[in-house]
């Protein structure tokens, strides 16, 4: 596969897209305009076919992960062959997005061709610099609310979110050869790489995750006053994000920290009432 020819075998937009109902936390809240959820959207579907390229190309992925790139040097001037990013285009016209988070995010893809153990939670959070922490920037460049300050705040809720899908999808990573988890930490608490594909979380590992918890929570409580920053929908829909990382770390600790028979997943009522909440400790109107 030539480094300017399409993968072969890159998902539908359909394909891509239909996974959306089906993510941990909100990708687009409801309570957005047409306009913003049709530019979340959009953003969305660009992170996922990175994901795809990165995780489940046939052949080459590094030469696919360049095709996209080089797409997306395509969709910044309305040339994009692949569905999702000539979808992406009018928001990065409209929106005035940098090229930045989007280069960030495939790069994140590249390192997981290259990266599959971290041996410690700040080369972990440096990766997570790169996969997780771009989105929240581009939600806050389509809310027209992306400062500098603002930025340092979604970090630490993207991180968090990020953090809890590991903790959630310990298996799963392991399955592809990845480890999500600091090593430092599994040493630690005595956990070792096979205690992971066990039937069951044994206890060295649920001391483990238990630990990786309360740090997502901290890393959300870090985060949780950009709810204020922002005003009207931007506000509950930020508040949303924030909520969907607690709603999944509870998800965690109601099943005892056992992870390894499929992720724990929070119902929508303990969702909403966690929004409620969210929104009830942040109060007061952003400017």
């Amino acid at each position: 596969m030539l480094v300017g020819d399409a993968p072969i075998g890159a998902p539908t937009a359909e394909a891509v897209m239909a996974r959306a109902h089906g993510e941990n936390f909100p990708v687009a809240s409801r309570v957005l305009g047409r306009r913003m959820r049709s530019h979340l959207l959009a953003i969305y579907g660009f992170a996922r076919l990175v994901d795809e390229l990165g995780d489940a190309a046939p052949g080459d992925r590094l030469a696919a992960l360049d095709w996209l790139e080089q797409d997306l040097e395509r969709a910044f001037t309305g040339r994009a062959e692949h569905p999702l990013l000539a979808r992406l285009a009018p928001t990065l016209r409209e929106c005035g997005l940098p090229r930045g988070p989007f280069l960030r995010l495939i790069e994140a893809n590249r390192l997981d061709q290259r990266v599959n153990r971290y041996q410690t939670w700040e080369q972990l959070r440096a990766y997570c610099s790169l996969s997780a922490d771009p989105v929240g920037e581009l939600v806050l460049g389509v809310m027209g609310a992306a400062t500098p300050a603002r930025i340092a705040l979604s970090d630490s809720i993207c991180t968090a979110l990020q953090l809890a899908e590991h903790c959630q999808d310990v298996a799963e990573d392991l399955a592809r050869g990845r480890v999500y988890l600091p090593l430092e930490d599994l040493e630690r608490f005595g956990c070792t790489i096979d205690d992971l594909s066990a039937q069951h979380a044994g206890g060295p590992l649920r001391a483990v995750l238990a630990f990786e918890v309360a740090r997502a929570r901290g890393l959300l409580a870090d985060g949780a006053p950009l709810v204020r920053e922002l005003h009207g929908r931007a506000r509950i829909a930020v508040a949303a994000f924030v909520a969907g990382g607690r709603a999944a770390l509870a998800a965690i600790e109601r099943a005892g920290y056992d992870v390894l028979p499929g992720p724990p997943r929070a119902r929508r009522g303990r969702m909403l009432l966690t929004l409620v909440a969210t929104l009830l400790e942040t109060g007061g109107r952003g400017s």
